[in-house]
């Protein structure tokens, strides 16, 4: 139970230390991403971002259990 806690935590604080660096990477604005905006009002959502972390995220766990 205790390594099922702190990994995650190490990602999540890793992540946080690096997200300066993460907000420069494209993702949120990819080719095929919805964006609307209209008076008062912004909608967005990131298809394509979502279908590439789902496949980088697939592949590291994949990875993982080999």
């Amino acid at each position: 139970m205790q390594r099922t806690l702190i990994v995650p935590g190490l990602a999540i604080a890793a992540i946080g230390v690096a997200w300066p660096r993460l907000r420069r990477l494209p993702f949120g604005r990819l080719p095929g991403d919805i964006h609307v905006v209209r008076e008062g009002f912004s909608f967005s959502f990131p298809v394509v971002t979502c279908i590439v972390i789902s496949i980088v995220v697939s592949v590291i766990l994949w990875l993982f259990k080999r």
